[in-house]
């Protein structure tokens, strides 16, 4: 407890109508700071992809508030793992006002080197002496060196050293006052110099202005009620986990899944086995079936990798609709031995540490279907789907990087289609970067961007649809691929089918076409790139959907007529009328061929 704090029994109680509104002010305060990024970023990978996340951690780093559009794999634990290492190096006492501190340190953070979480100290009370909490920015840098273009891209690095620049909880500004010699190593460490120093200026500003107005809020209510309402609303989001949590039977529940390979041995795939028990009103995730620590970059570490994904789970699962803090995953234990790809050692190639993470909170929710059916979908698409053009633009005569990942299909629910297409499960509410704005930063053009016919899973409930996107490239340049999940299908549920996968093809201007999953693939003016991304799969048996749906799917392009017949059994005429015979025989057979399974 910090000194001049009364101790809770002779603190006054928070009536409820200041409770709510202090909550909502710290829930405001990441939002405007998020808004603000939006504004003054200069990489389109910040102020349109919308990769990082704003909120506000306590004196321990435990998560007060985070902003609505916060990547849920930041959400879950990265801004707090940030500040509790510099509260391990400089010591709760050992933060001045006017402090900034960043680090990107893969030994504690567990991800890729590009996202760097920048945080301010929080002082309150006379003479700014009592430590409220910090302001935490996490931002994913465009490049911090390493052998590849975009850092964290290639899926084929072998140890972190080639991945970038690692900065562990050093100070950016001491005091109030910049320290220059850390402004210039981000300088000469990062093949984008000015985009990287225009974001470090948005994300810099944005822990400021947020310190000061957590500040102004403290002034308004007093430290201590704002702690009080700090705690209440943690207690109030334990008790929503908690009674989620009681409604699932107590019990282990068990699935399994693989991703395609590390990139530098393809042909063996990395298995991903999960276990969740749940006991009375706690959930135990237990990693321990996942494969070993990896030779490629799809490694993670334990904050990054296993602790992550369990919470972004959880929050799906159990509190979804209640603003992300620490109460949320008080409930949540996470078991895994050290040195699984989940919870990789120090030095570990982790650049594409985030891919695997989609299939993993698949994985999870996917054990707890047979136990809570109505609240777990089919699996989606699950990979970020990675394609990033990257050379100089003649235009401009400037280097370039053209950073993308795959929009896709989501799974059926019990009683409705898929959605889509989004991002993965540890996306959120990223945003595709609009066609205009790449032709016109970019030498490509995209010919072609829309939906994948018969991508989505067949079911009762139709899974939601990838897409098909085309560029044609129009310099010289090279493309670095990493799609995932490619073998292992995005799979249904309770006799839903599996949905269709996403692959990629270099279609070189003689006519030849190369499959690529993971690679770099170098293109020349006239080359071609074309992108499909998987779907969602389906829930229920497909011979179950009704009639006219399939013909309102395949009228909107969404379902062919062949996949009408050998997926849903509904038999068409020219005119999209159904051939009753035909298709009762169809779903007969279906039917029967279900039962004896």
């Amino acid at each position: 407890m910090n000194e001049g704090t009364p101790p809770d029994g002779q603190r006054d109680p928070i009536d409820p109508i200041t409770l709510e509104i202090i909550r909502h002010g710290l829930n405001a305060i990441p939002n405007h700071i998020d808004t603000n990024i939006t504004r003054t970023a200069f990489s389109p990978l910040v102020f349109e992809y919308k990769d990082y996340a704003v909120g506000i951690v306590d004196h321990a780093g435990q998560l007060i508030s985070q902003c609505k559009g916060g990547i849920p794999i930041f959400v879950a634990n990265a801004l707090g793992t940030a500040v509790r290492d510099g509260l391990a190096i400089y010591g709760p006492d050992g933060f001045e006002a006017g402090d900034v501190i960043m680090t990107n340190h893969a030994g504690t953070m567990g991800q890729h080197l590009n996202n760097v979480v920048m945080y301010t100290p929080i002082l309150v009370g006379p003479n700014e002496a009592e430590l409220l909490g910090f302001m935490a920015i996490v931002v994913h840098w465009l490049d911090v060196g390493g052998t590849n273009v975009g850092s964290c891209h290639a899926a084929d690095t072998t140890e972190i050293f080639q991945e970038g620049i690692q900065f562990r909880t050093v100070k950016l500004m001491s005091k109030g006052e910049r320290v220059d010699d850390i402004f210039r190593m981000i300088e000469y460490n990062t093949r984008f110099p000015k985009m990287v120093l225009g974001d470090v200026s948005a994300q810099l500003a944005g822990c400021l202005m947020g310190r000061d107005m957590v500040v102004d809020l403290v002034g308004k209510y007093g430290v201590d009620t704002v702690r009080q309402a700090v705690t209440l609303g943690w207690d109030q989001s334990e008790r929503i986990a908690r009674a989620a949590i009681r409604d699932i039977p107590d019990g282990e529940y068990a699935a399994s899944a693989f991703l395609d390979s590390d990139g530098v041995t393809p042909d063996r795939t990395v298995a991903v086995g999960i276990k969740v028990r749940v006991e009375g009103d706690t959930m135990t995730v237990d990693f321990s079936g996942v494969a070993d620590q990896v030779p490629g970059s799809l490694n993670s570490g334990f904050n990054g990798g296993a602790v992550a994904a369990a919470r972004v789970a959880a929050k799906y699962l159990l509190t979804p609709d209640e603003p992300p803090n620490e109460g949320d995953f008080r409930p949540i234990k996470v078991q895994i031995p050290e040195g699984k790809f989940l919870s990789a050692r120090e030095n570990a190639p982790v650049g594409q540490s985030g891919t695997t993470l989609p299939t993993v909170v698949d994985t999870i929710l996917w054990a707890l279907a047979p136990a809570v059916p109505h609240r777990v979908i089919g699996a989606h698409h699950g990979t970020y789907g990675i394609h990033v053009f990257d050379g100089v633009n003649p235009a401009t005569g400037e280097k370039f990087s053209a950073v993308n990942t795959v929009v896709g299909g989501w799974g059926a629910a019990w009683d409705r289609d898929g959605s889509g297409p989004f991002r993965s499960a540890v996306h959120g509410d990223t945003l595709e970067m609009p066609a205009e704005l790449q032709e016109a930063l970019y030498p490509l053009r995209l010919d072609e961007f829309g939906l994948r016919i018969d991508s989505g899973g067949p079911g009762e409930f139709r899974g939601g649809l990838g897409t098909v996107k085309i560029y044609s490239v129009l310099a010289p340049c090279s493309i670095t691929l990493a799609i995932e999940r490619s073998q292992c299908r995005p799979w249904g549920l309770f006799g839903g089918g599996p949905a269709a996968s996403g692959h990629a093809e270099v279609h070189r201007q003689d006519g030849t076409v190369e499959p690529v999953l993971k690679a770099i693939v170098r293109l020349d003016e006239g080359d071609r790139v074309l992108i499909r991304s998987g779907g969602g799969g389906g829930y229920g048996p497909p011979y179950r959907r009704e009639a006219a749906r399939v013909i309102a799917d395949v009228a909107n392009g969404v379902v062919s007529r062949d996949a009408a017949l050998a997926d849903y059994g509904v038999a068409l005429d020219k005119d999209l009328g159904v051939l009753e015979s035909e298709t009762a025989a169809a779903r007969k057979r279906m039917s029967d061929a279900e039962t004896n399974i």
